[in-house]
């Protein structure tokens, strides 16, 4: 038979248990603020002390951080007992500053027993190691610390000026050693004037006063007055390397040509004292300082900038001076090309 969908369905049933609606959540009614309560004096004065301190805190730290990038490490304060330190000569030597002020350091540090300079330099500014050579002599002799030079690869001109002043110099076999020379030099840029159409005008008074000027050749005369200069410095250096090495003038000058050798050259040269490395020259350093076993090496901590100076920096690292750039004065080196 068919359904019949004439007839609506009938309703539900009604639910077991009574329905009641569930009255709306009471939201607190707005109400007016507390009144501030009143601060005591001494809460604002605890504020600015708090502040102070911290300023204080932050400053002792910047102060702290930049003495400590300068002095280095803890060989300088003597927390390290029978200490051999050694100081680096690397590149070429333009200003004697930093290596004088490391000899002078280890040299007043009682825990530092002896000084190693470890050289690998061509050299560099005739007078910049003159000075370096004066600051080891007076080390040695007002500390009575042994100073010892142990050349890497390069130990020339002015690099080998220096290492003369030591109580010994040792080189690997292979090390360059030598160029016991002086040369001037300087760039003369009179073609590029001309074609350029500049000229470049001086005034003086004093007949060598622009001697040397880079926008012309010499004049004879000045030629032989640059050459006396040359002349006298290399007379300085053939002497100095003489005293140094225990010999005379006479015996150094036949090598004093601005030519270099190998280290195992150099040795019946007389211009080494032996053959070998960094490490025999510190073990034997070591050993002669009375100290027995592993030595314990102590280094000047690295040139970082500190906090201090980099928040004072006038930016002098990172732009060119102009007084330095217009600088065309003819140099003097001690240096192996």
């Amino acid at each position: 038979m068919p359904e019949d969908f004439s007839t609506p369905p009938p309703p539900p049933p009604p639910p077991s248990f009574p329905y009641t609606q569930t009255p709306p959540y009471p939201y607190p009614q707005r109400q007016g603020f507390p009144p501030p309560r009143q601060r005591s004096a001494w809460f604002y004065i605890g504020i600015i002390a708090g502040s102070l301190a911290a300023v204080f805190l932050l400053v002792t730290l910047m102060v702290w951080f930049t003495a400590r990038s300068v002095t280095g490490n803890s060989a300088g304060l003597g927390l390290a007992s029978d200490s051999i330190a050694v100081i680096d000569i690397s590149g070429a030597i333009l200003s004697p500053e930093i290596i004088d002020s490391q000899l002078r350091k280890f040299g007043d540090d009682s825990s530092v027993k002896a000084i190693l300079l470890h050289i690998n330099s061509p050299g560099g500014g005739a007078a910049a190691s003159q000075e370096i050579y004066h600051e080891v002599l007076r080390v040695r002799q007002e500390s009575h610390k042994k100073v010892v030079a142990s050349i890497e690869s390069v130990g020339a001109s002015g690099a080998y000026y220096i290492a003369t002043a030591c109580d010994r110099i040792y080189a690997n076999d292979a090390s360059v050693v030598g160029s016991i020379g002086v040369i001037m030099e300087w760039t003369n840029y009179g073609d590029l004037l001309r074609w350029a159409k500049l000229k470049n005008v001086v005034i003086h008074a004093g007949e060598l006063k622009d001697a040397g000027d880079p926008s012309r050749d010499l004049t004879p005369k000045e030629e032989a007055y640059f050459q006396s200069l040359v002349d006298n410095m290399y007379t300085q250096f053939v002497h100095d390397v003489a005293t140094g090495r225990h010999t005379s003038d006479d015996k150094i000058k036949p090598l004093a040509t601005g030519q270099v050798w190998t280290g195992q050259q150099s040795l019946p040269l007389g211009l080494i004292d032996k053959v070998g490395g960094y490490r025999v020259a510190l073990m034997e350093t070591a050993k002669e300082a009375g100290i027995s076993g592993e030595p314990n090496v102590v280094r000047p901590a690295k040139n970082k900038r500190g906090l201090f100076a980099l928040l004072t920096d006038d930016g002098e690292d990172l732009f060119p001076n102009p007084s330095q750039m217009l600088n065309h004065a003819p140099g003097f080196y001690f240096m192996w090309k």
